[in-house]
This record gives C-alpha cells, sequence and structure tokens, in this order.
C-alpha cells in the first residue's frame, strides 16, 4: 500500500496491531538485560528535552529536501513553506505519530537462527559499518577493497557475538558506486546469513536490497511485509536538515515496512549545542521529525530511535568518542526514546588510531553508556577505529571478546542448592583446593566465560610464550577464523536467482550516481 493510499483516521486499529509483542526467536546468543536502564535525568528534565524538541519543530522548523517527502507532510498537516524546504510541525501532529510503531519486532534474517528481536531488554550487536579505510597489522591502513570486504564478513560471520550487519564493514571503493551495491549485498547474503543493512543512496538501491533479500530468504511480498527482513540507518545532515536520498530511505523503507533507523549526526559543539541538554533537545527534535514522516508514509511501521550525539575536540573539531559526554548522552538517549516507546540504537565507538589504551577504554565506555542506557540495538559493535574511518580486522576479534563478555555479565546469576555448591565445600573440606572437585570438573568448561583474547597466564609463562600482545592474540584469532571459515547453506536455487537478478541490474546500469 502506497502513502498516499494510507488512511488517516485509523488509530485504534493500529494500536491494536502493535499491541501484543511478538513471541521472540531463540537467536544465537542475543542478549537480554536483567537491569532496568538507567535514568540519568528526572523525569521532569526529560519532559524539558521533550517539549524543547516540540518547539524547535514548531518554531524553527525542519529543512525537508524532497518534494515527495514535503507533499505527504503536508498532506498530513504539517506547515510546509512554500517559499523554500522548512517544514514546520505543530506539536499535536508530532504527538499523534508517538505509540504507533511497534514497541517490539522480530529482523527477520535468511537463516530462521538467527532472527533478532529488537525491543525490551534485548540486546543485538552489529559490526563496524561504513569504515572507508581497511587496516590489519600485516597490510596496515589502506582504502577498503571488496577482498577486504568479503573478509570481513568471513571473519564476522564466524563470532556469534556479532550479530547482524550495520552495513558494508568497509567501503568496497574498488568496485563501481553505480553497481557495488549490487555486488555488496550479494556477498552479505551468501557469505553470511545475518540479518543486514540497505544503504539509502538513492531510491535504487533501496529497492534492489528490498529484492534482494526477498530472494535471499525465498518470500513473496506480503510475507517481506509482515515479516521485516531489511533495516535502514537514516542520519539526519544535522542540523535540523533531512537530504533528498535519506528520505528517499525512509519512505522507501517503511511503505514496505521495513524498518527505519533515525540516527542524528549532533555533535555537541559543532552540529549541535555545545551544552549536552542542548545537543540532545536537537537529536530529538531530529528523530521525531523522521518518525512523523515514517508514519505519515504508513502507520505502524518498525521505527527504531538512535542516539549518536558526543563532543568534539574544540582544539582540532575532531570527533570524540568513549568521553563521559558520550556515556551521558548514550544513557538520556535510552530514557528519551523510551519516552516514545520506541527501541533505542546507540553504538560502541573510539576514535583511536591504532589498536591501544585509547581504544579500549574508549570502547568500553562506549559500550557501557550504551548498556545501561538500555540499547537494543548496537551499532558499530566490532571493529570500530578512528572515529568511523578505519574497520581493523584486529578490533573486530577483540570487541567480539568484549561483546561476548558483556553478554555473559548480562545472564542471571544463578542461586540454588546446586550453585550453592554445599556438598563440594564438604568434599574439599578445610585446606583443600577445588580444582579436582567433581562439582568443578562437571562445569569445567561452561562455569565461566572463555576469551578469545584475554590471556592469564602469570608473567614468566607470558614471557616464555614469547609475550604476545593482545593485538597478537587478535591477529591470531583473526588468522585461525578466516582459514576455518565455511559458507552458511544456501538453497541453491535461491542462489540462483540472487545471481540472476544482480546480472540483470548490472546491465541495465545499476544505480545512479549522482546522489
Amino acid at each position: 500500500m502506497s502513502a498516499e493510499d494510507q488512511p488517516q483516521d485509523s488509530g485504534r486499529r493500529r494500536r491494536r496491531e502493535r499491541a501484543a509483542a511478538p513471541a521472540a526467536p531463540s537467536p544465537l546468543a542475543q542478549p537480554v538485560s536483567p537491569f532496568p536502564p538507567l535514568e540519568l535525568v528526572s523525569r521532569d528534565e526529560l519532559e524539558s528535552i521533550h517539549r524543547t524538541a516540540l518547539t524547535v519543530l514548531e518554531e524553527i522548523g525542519i529543512d525537508f529536501l524532497h518534494d515527495g517527502a514535503r507533499a505527504l507532510l503536508k498532506a498530513a498537516g504539517a506547515d510546509v513553506d512554500p517559499a523554500s524546504t522548512r517544514v514546520r510541525f505543530d506539536p499535536a501532529l508530532v504527538e499523534a505519530q508517538i505509540g504507533l510503531a511497534p514497541r517490539e519486532f522480530i529482523l527477520h534474517a535468511r537463516n530462521p537462527a538467527r532472527h533478532l528481536a529488537i525491543g525490551g531488554r534485548r540486546i543485538a550487536f552489529g559490526s563496524v559499518a561504513s569504515a572507508p579505510n581497511a587496516f590489519d597489522r600485516a597490510g596496515g591502513r589502506r582504502s577498503g577493497t571488496i577482498a577486504d570486504y568479503r573478509n570481513f564478513l568471513r571473519l564476522g560471520q564466524t563470532l556469534d557475538s556479532i550479530h547482524f550487519w550495520g552495513g558494508y564493514p568497509v567501503e568496497p571503493v574498488d568496485v563501481h558506486p553505480s553497481v557495488r551495491h549490487l555486488d555488496a549485498l550479494s556477498d552479505m547474503l551468501t557469505l553470511s546469513d545475518k540479518p543486514i543493512h540497505a544503504y539509502s543512496l538513492g531510491r535504487e538501491r533501496n529497492l534492489d536490497a528490498i529484492e534482494m533479500v526477498k530472494i535471499a530468504r525465498g518470500i513473496d511480498d506480503d510475507t517481506l511485509e509482515r515479516e521485516p527482513s531489511l533495516f535502514t540507518v537514516i542520519n539526519s545532515s544535522s542540523p535540523l536538515r533531512l537530504d533528498t536520498p535519506m528520505l528517499e530511505g525512509i519512505i522507501q523503507m517503511a511503505r514496505r515496512n521495513q524498518v527505519v533507523v533515525l540516527t542524528p549526526f549532533t555533535l555537541a559543539g559543532a552540529m549541535a549545542p555545545v551544552t549536552l541538554a542542548g545537543a540532545l533537545a536537537e537529536q530529538h527534535a531530529e528523530a521525531l521529525a523522521g518518525l512523523v514522516l515514517a508514519q505519515v508514509v504508513r502507520p505502524g511501521s518498525p521505527f527504531v530511535y538512535g542516539g549518536f550525539t558526543s563532543n568534539v575536540d574544540m582544539k582540532s573539531g575532531a570527533p570524540a568518542f568513549g568521553t563521559p559526554e558520550y556515556m551521558k548522552t548514550a544513557i538520556v538517549g535510552g530514557q528519551l526514546a523510551r519516552r516514545l516507546s520506541l527501541p533505542y540504537r546507540s553504538s560502541n565507538a573510539n576514535a583511536a588510531n591504532s589498536l591501544d589504551a585509547q581504544a579500549a577504554y574508549e570502547s568500553v565506555f562506549s559500550l557501557w553508556g550504551a548498556i545501561m542506557g538500555g540499547v537494543n540495538f548496537l551499532m558499530h559493535g566490532a571493529g570500530w577505529m578512528e572515529g568511523g574511518l578505519h574497520a581493523s580486522f584486529e578490533k573486530m576479534a577483540l570487541d567480539a571478546d568484549l561483546l561476548a563478555m558483556v553478554a555473559d555479565f548480562l545472564k542471571p546469576l544463578r542461586v540454588d542448592d546446586a550453585e550453592l555448591a554445599l556438598e563440594a565445600m564438604r568434599e574439599v573440606g578445610p585446606g583443600g583446593h577445588f580444582f579436582g572437585a567433581e562439582h568443578t570438573q562437571s562445569r569445567y568448561r561452561t562455569a565461566f566465560f572463555a576469551p578469545m583474547i584475554s590471556d592469564w597466564r602469570n608473567y614468566e609463562t607470558w614471557r616464555e610464550a614469547g609475550s604476545p600482545t593482545a593485538a597478537d592474540a587478535a591477529g591470531r584469532v583473526v588468522a585461525e577464523r578466516l582459514a576455518a571459515y565455511a559458507p552458511p547453506a544456501f538453497e541453491p536455487e535461491r542462489r540462483e536467482a540472487l545471481e540472476a537478478f544482480v546480472a540483470r541490474r548490472k546491465a541495465e546500469g545499476g544505480a545512479p550516481t549522482d546522489y
């Protein structure tokens, strides 16, 4: 059903459709947080941010650089300036769209074991995405290639703590932009079986991605629209602007009931006010503007509230991540998402240039701010470096370990007769040890988290082994995983249909490159 065909007076039906949360799938190791999300600001302070955002939308407005989007919003009751691209929103129009998108939904993969529950207290971890450069210790920093891109897919497929692809882990710049999406998505759907992302860089790329995921899953249009199988990240051009490719992405994806993740790029002091409250108010206004358009196009279409507010180094203008400011905005971003009854997206980001202490502690702080903020959809979870300018193979392995540690930490602590281990203490008695106890031996490989990277030997044995660093261990893991990689099963008829679609679209010229 097109946006023009959508009834505007069916709120009760829409709310009934979204009232029942979907049954959770049984994904591979998808974490569930046992903790209530942290609330950093009071309810009154949260409402102040929300009201300020509504005032921004009503008085200042948002530039929508897309004729069709402005027409849709005007028909819905927005104030569209005929002499410019500016759109202003009555608060009642905005409030009417809140509560239409589902609180929880299932993001479907071609492998049903990889389906993800998005929302509630469930968490999904994604890969690094959109980096222009690749890095490994053997080859150094270099422009991304299709070979690097495919190796990131192979590596990430072997790491079960990475649940979805947030985009191209590295941009394969050696493939022409007109057909890059065809090769990249085909590789993503064949070398991996995890849920995928479509870039919103023009209508054709969105439509091609929708058709390719339909072919890969072997489903028809009706099933696709019942079962969201693709998501796109929409970044507003902060401050207070949404550009044509992003708006086209909202329209095409929402029209087909696919997932829109709206993420303003609000860096305090650069693209947003330097105060965190002001930057969050701008973030919220831009997210609300995207929500309104998505729900006008198709009421009830899945929508994720994205937060990416951080600060910049005021001496250089470079983005900073993993800072106290980033952690605070990640937590409040979760509060704002819950204020709108939406799932929440955040990121595991850092600004380090090498795999060093800065990379580790900034990632830990970013991740912990997101977890405590109640994140449901974590972008850039593994492999992000240099503020997003390069993707690192070794960092992907290290981050996968970190994500697995967090997932293990989130598991409930069991307290029952078996776990209290009274019989084991009777067996060992005073002055003994528990290494050989049956209670220990029966749990030897499952009792504790088993890291890929961490080295817990004493100093002497570590020196005897050649003093391996974390980067050494990560490089070993990358090499071992790539050597052991085996492509996931893919039905031959679906593979042939996917190859035929790609060949046809390439023959037609692919997509325009003037976005």
